[in-house]
């Protein structure tokens, strides 16, 4: 069996769990408390990052980007990165977006200042970052309903990594509430296809203990 260390709110956890869903391919997750920095943990994962996936031979990868392009290579059906090099392209391009930008100027300051500085002993929330961040959700749930408009998934007319990593950062925000969806129902209508997916509902399913989601989170209709 397979084995997937993550945490609850990682985005980039959250992307490999879709992925290997998606491929139909079973792991054992186990939660990592990486502020605890345990000594077999760093040897894993010697940036004392997650998620790390150990498979069944013992073969260990870390980095979202990295497992995912494993994943693709190795378990083929379906594809996720897509069917030729301009597909691939676009959806690379997709998950520099998200997994980079969308997570700089939103993740961080908003589900990274609420939740994670918590967990990880570093201080109050910084105010001017959550503002920030919640300025900055309106250009990029813009973005998502251009795409969706234009295309039948954001990268092009088959679902892949560039719906799963959008997908999985705004399942992040969405759990503390932060995502103002009804000012933007083209973005809103997307997600929603994306909540309906089999591989996403056991995200939805994630309790954070202490801190509840809104009553919307698991809701596959809103």
């Amino acid at each position: 069996m397979r084995t997937l260390l993550h945490l609850w709110l990682s985005a980039p956890c959250r992307i490999v769990r879709v992925a290997l869903a998606e491929k139909a391919l079973e792991a054992s997750l186990k939660v990592e408390k990486v502020w605890e920095r345990r000594p077999e943990f760093l040897k894993l994962s010697p940036a004392g990052e997650v998620p790390v996936l150990i498979e069944p031979d013992g073969t260990t990868l870390t980095d979202a980007w990295v497992i995912n392009e494993y994943l693709d290579e190795v378990y083929p059906e379906p594809s996720l990165l897509g069917d030729d090099p301009v597909a691939r392209a676009e959806t690379r391009r997709l998950l520099v977006w998200f997994d980079r930008r969308f997570a700089h100027e939103v993740t961080e300051n908003l589900a990274g200042e609420k939740i994670m500085k918590r967990f990880l002993g570093l201080g109050e929330p910084d105010s001017d970052a959550i503002r920030a961040g919640r300025a900055n959700i309106h250009y990029h749930l813009d973005y998502i309903a251009y795409l969706a408009e234009q295309r039948n998934w954001l990268a092009g007319e088959r679902f892949g990594l560039a719906d799963i990593a959008a997908g999985a950062h705004l399942s992040v925000v969405d759990y503390i509430g932060d995502v103002p969806w009804d000012e933007h129902p083209a973005a809103k209508d997307w997600y929603a296809r994306i909540k309906s997916r089999p591989s996403f509902r056991p995200l939805l399913a994630d309790q954070i203990p202490g801190v509840p989601p809104p009553r919307h989170y698991a809701d596959l209709d809103f």
